[in-house]
Formats: structure tokens, sequence, C-alpha cells
């Protein structure tokens, strides 16, 4: 008697799974996932993470020093160097032209957790 409820048990939970190991793989995720995915990768503004940084006439830290660009600052990127370890921005208070440091001035990354 025990051995015949194994067995059916075994039986049923085989036919169930039967279907969805045979699905086929185009059926199997929603189109919107992509769509998902896509929006949640977002890019906020770039932010200063020190109490203040240099801005430098030039992308090295042993160029000139034009002026100090603080965390409370608002300030506009103009471009960045292909590694990201410099910034050229404008400061909106002072009006500052420069570089800064990519390691003290990057953006926010946004990502959602699938």
């Amino acid at each position: 008697m025990r051995f015949s409820r194994i067995a059916a048990a075994a039986a049923v939970a085989a036919a169930i799974a039967l279907p969805v190991v045979t699905a086929p793989a185009a059926t199997a995720a929603p189109q919107t996932a992509a769509v998902a995915y896509g929006e949640c990768d977002k890019v906020g503004p770039y932010k200063v993470h020190a109490k203040a940084v240099t801005i430098r006439s030039k992308a090295s830290s042993k160029s000139t020093a034009l002026g100090v660009l603080y965390r409370s600052h608002t300030f506009k990127v103009h471009k960045t160097t292909k590694t990201g370890s410099w910034v050229y921005v404008t400061d909106k208070k002072t009006g500052v032209t420069g570089w800064v440091s990519g390691t003290y001035v990057y953006p926010t990354v946004y990502t959602c957790l699938h």
C-alpha cells in the first residue's frame, strides 16, 4: 500500500513537471522583461562624493589649481576622459571651468534587482 502511494505521487509530480520541461524557450519569458530591465538602469546626475575637490587646468593632479568644487555646489559636466578618471566641469556657483578627479565626482547609477 505504501509503495503504491509513493508511485502515484511520483507519477503526478512527473505529469505536472512534463509540460514545464518541454515548453519552448521563446514562450517561457514574457516580452515585457526586456523593457523593464532597460528602465531600471538609469544614470543620475553627477555629484561630488567628498567635502571638496580641486578644479584643475588639465586632467592631471600636477596641473595648476583653478578653484575648489564643494559638495554643496551644483556643476555642469561637459565631458570625461575615456576611462572616466577625469571630468571637465563648470562650477555654477563660482563660474570656474576645469578638470576634477573622477575619483571624487561621478554619476549616481540606479539598478533594479530582478
